[in-house]
């Protein structure tokens, strides 16, 4: 006979992970006692293939309220969240080369122009 408390000792109920971010999800598992993984379990770890960049969740398994044991795995389905965000473009720039440094480079004037 099971005893009040029991269930959820060794269970996890799965949160409501749907339109969090990844990062969020990942804690609100952790609360609960579940792992929030990719659904390809087969593929690189959740960390690696959520960063960098803001990733939204967009489908979970199992549902919201189900029980799992505990720190059992929750599979999402996630995609990277554009616009909106202050963050902007990581990609490297390269600083605009200075004139002084152009002219050295540019065509001696010609000379043989006559007075």
């Amino acid at each position: 006979m099971e005893r009040a408390g029991e269930h959820e000792a060794d269970q996890g109920q799965v949160p409501s992970l749907i339109a969090m971010a990844v990062r969020q999800a990942r804690d609100a598992g952790h609360r609960a006692g579940v792992v929030v993984v990719s659904a390809d379990l087969g593929g690189p770890p959740l960390g690696v293939l959520t960063w960098p960049g803001v990733w939204t969740v967009t489908a979970q398994r199992p549902a919201a309220g189900a029980w799992v044991p505990r720190w059992g795995n929750v599979a999402i389905d996630f995609e990277e969240r554009h616009g909106g965000g202050a963050g902007g473009d990581r990609e490297p720039r390269i600083p605009p080369a200075c004139p002084s440094a152009l002219a050295a480079e540019a065509e001696p004037p010609d000379k043989s122009t006559s007075h």
